[in-house]
């Protein structure tokens, strides 16, 4: 069981490079879990996806229902057999939304039975890909853990590095169990890509890899289209396939 966490600062394309990825991996025969653990749940319309309920809506039932039920009811296990219901399963991978609650109430109570629940479904895949929120410190808050690498989608400028840097110093500062973080440079133009791959030296971070400026994927956002149906020949779809092979995920 591997757990890959990808992040990194608005406007980057992180989703876009999540949802690539998810399609290169398919291809193999790993058992794969999505989980869009981003509030603005924006995973499932680039994987082209329908998503009725979310754990938000889950959280939500909990925190009304669990005051109605009896005394002996296994709250853990009523929670479970709601989680599973707002798993979407896909020909090739599982698809799990977190969303957000939507009332005021605290979520402390549903959120810690959801931390056991989540360890147990983890552990049903070979390899789990988590599209988190811009930053880190939802982590810490997050029912998701233990992450084996963590990928910071960053763009084409020393800024975008110098925002990893921060995210690599706040993942330590928080003493998240991440054992591998690497950063994906995004939106990579011909005129920059050397500047990018010195400034990544200049600061020690492992860049795994870079992902084209694609006209095609632009257009597909523009238009609102799936990136799942991306051609497989298009730029951006290339550089996110050899990322994949390079960290041996299909």
């Amino acid at each position: 069981m591997k757990v890959i966490a990808i992040t990194g600062k608005g406007g980057t394309g992180k989703t876009a490079v999540a949802g690539m990825l998810i399609k290169h991996i398919t291809k193999g025969n790993k058992a794969l879990l999505a989980i869009d653990a981003d509030p603005d749940s924006n995973l499932p319309d680039v994987l082209g996806v329908k998503i009725d309920k979310t754990i938000g809506d889950m959280r939500e039932f909990m925190l009304q229902e669990r005051d109605k039920m009896p005394p002996d009811t296994n709250k853990e296990r009523v929670l479970e057999s709601k989680v599973y219901e707002v798993l979407t399963e896909m020909p090739h991978y599982d698809l799990l939304v977190m969303g957000r609650p939507e009332g005021s109430g605290c979520y402390c109570f549903a959120n810690n039975l959801l931390r056991g629940i989540m360890d147990r479904i983890l552990k049903n895949y070979d390899l789990t890909i988590i599209d988190t929120a811009a930053g880190l410190e939802h982590l810490s808050r997050r029912i998701i853990r233990d992450v084996d690498e963590l990928l910071v989608v960053t763009d084409g400028s020393r800024r975008g590095l110098q925002t990893a840097e921060r995210i690599r110093g706040l993942a330590v500062s928080l003493n998240l169990n991440v054992k591998k973080m690497h950063v994906i440079a995004n939106k990579v133009t011909p005129e920059n890509r050397a500047r990018i791959e010195e400034y990544a030296r200049e600061l020690k971070m492992d860049l795994v890899g870079v992902v084209p400026f694609d006209e095609t994927l632009a257009r597909f956002d523009l238009e609102g289209r799936p990136l799942a149906e991306l051609p497989e020949d298009s730029a951006a779809m290339r550089g996110v396939g050899e990322i994949a092979k390079r960290m041996g995920l299909y």
